[in-house]
């Protein structure tokens, strides 16, 4: 009992910095769930396309209901070991099999924005195998 006493004031003095629990608390794994759609593939939707190239820019909708036959939702969910759940939605509505509009907390970039000025790409030549030009016979 007077051991447990002795170790009383560093157990209490160890439980106000969170690095030593952090260590002590079981380990658990990044959990991710859905579909992840980022900012380029949404650029690449526009008016008008099919539900076929819906499907390979973005690829299989999560939830397809239907009762929502012209609506397609897609949505990821990350929740990490340690720290917040972040969670993303896309829904995507078609109208004769077309597509009218994307809504969703997943935008495509602004393109009015000024990007940074991309480096100019340097064409090289790469001359092609020698040829030996036939050579003609002599006439005697």
């Amino acid at each position: 009992m007077k051991r447990f006493l002795l170790l009383l004031p560093f157990l209490a003095a160890c439980s106000s910095t969170p690095q030593i629990t952090n260590y002590l608390s079981p380990y658990r794994i990044d959990v991710r769930q859905g579909n992840f759609v980022s900012q380029e593939m949404v650029a690449q939707l526009k008016p008008g396309l099919s539900r076929d190239q819906v499907r390979f820019i973005l690829g299989s909708p999560l939830v397809a209901d239907m009762f929502h036959a012209d609506r397609w939702d897609y949505v990821y969910r990350f929740q990490p070991g340690h720290g917040e759940v972040q969670q993303r939605t896309l829904t995507v509505f078609f109208q004769d099999n077309k597509l009218t509009r994307v809504a969703g907390d997943v935008v495509a970039e602004d393109s009015s924005k000024a990007a940074a000025p991309k480096p100019a790409t340097q064409i090289i030549d790469i001359p092609g195998p020698v040829v030996a030009s036939p050579v003609e016979p002599e006439k005697k």
